[in-house]
């Protein structure tokens, strides 16, 4: 399938899929939404309702160009806070896409750049330090293979969209979810439709409407109460 690197409307790059008409991340800005979801309301929000934690495992559905691991690194020296971060990805990256990204610089994190290689460049299927508060293992294989049982805290659900991909917003794969994550283990995700509302609800997620990143009305956040 034929896909090419462009920038969305915060300056920061993406990956396209003519054919499919997707886009890795939103088109109104790949960082904006990154944050939006995945760390304001995803890795925020479970450390503000666990003040306790000072470790958190983490399992991201769709490694992809890595930006939501790297901002993740960057967020976790921050809140001197060590994590443990699981990327599945059933296709991963190509070489030359990954050096055409440019979120070190959009990011204002220079001194960071070799660290997002990093991120790309480690071996799949092994546990690496990338940084004393950043450990990284990433998985090549399908969602549907996810078979872990209350291992996460929370989950970034970065699929492709359900127009291009139904089967990856289906019961039958947020019932891993929810048996992959810890009790008060939160799963958020920048999609937003009623159909993956009540998927999620049937196999037990209590789930919230919130409001969206830029150029999107809403998200959802999905916990796994006691």
């Amino acid at each position: 399938m034929e896909r090419e690197v462009v920038i969305t409307g915060d300056g920061s790059s993406t990956i396209h899929l003519p054919q499919w008409n997707e886009q890795y991340h939103s088109k109104h800005g790949a960082i904006q939404e990154a944050y939006h979801v995945f760390i304001k309301h995803g890795l925020h929000h479970y450390l503000e309702v666990q003040p306790e934690r000072d470790e958190i495992s983490i399992l991201e559905i769709g490694f992809g160009t890595g930006l939501n691991a790297f901002i993740t690194l960057l967020e976790a020296e921050k809140l001197n806070c060590t994590v443990n971060y699981y990327g599945v990805e059933g296709y991963p990256v190509l070489k030359d896409e990954i050096t055409q990204l440019n979120y070190p610089s959009q990011l204002k994190a220079y001194d960071k750049a070799p660290l997002f290689i990093s991120l790309h460049e480690v071996s799949w299927e092994e546990k690496y330090n990338i940084t004393p508060a950043f450990i990284l293992t990433k998985q090549k294989r399908f969602f549907s293979e996810i078979e872990e049982k209350e291992q996460y805290n929370l989950i970034y659900f970065d699929a492709f969209g359900a127009r291009v991909q139904p089967e990856l917003w289906t019961e039958n794969i947020f019932q891993k979810m929810y048996d992959a994550l810890q009790i008060n283990g939160v799963l958020v995700t920048y999609a937003a439709k009623g159909s993956v509302r009540r998927a999620m609800q049937v196999v037990g997620f209590s789930v919230e409407k919130l409001p969206g990143p830029p150029g999107k009305r809403e998200m959802l956040r999905a916990t796994k109460k006691s």
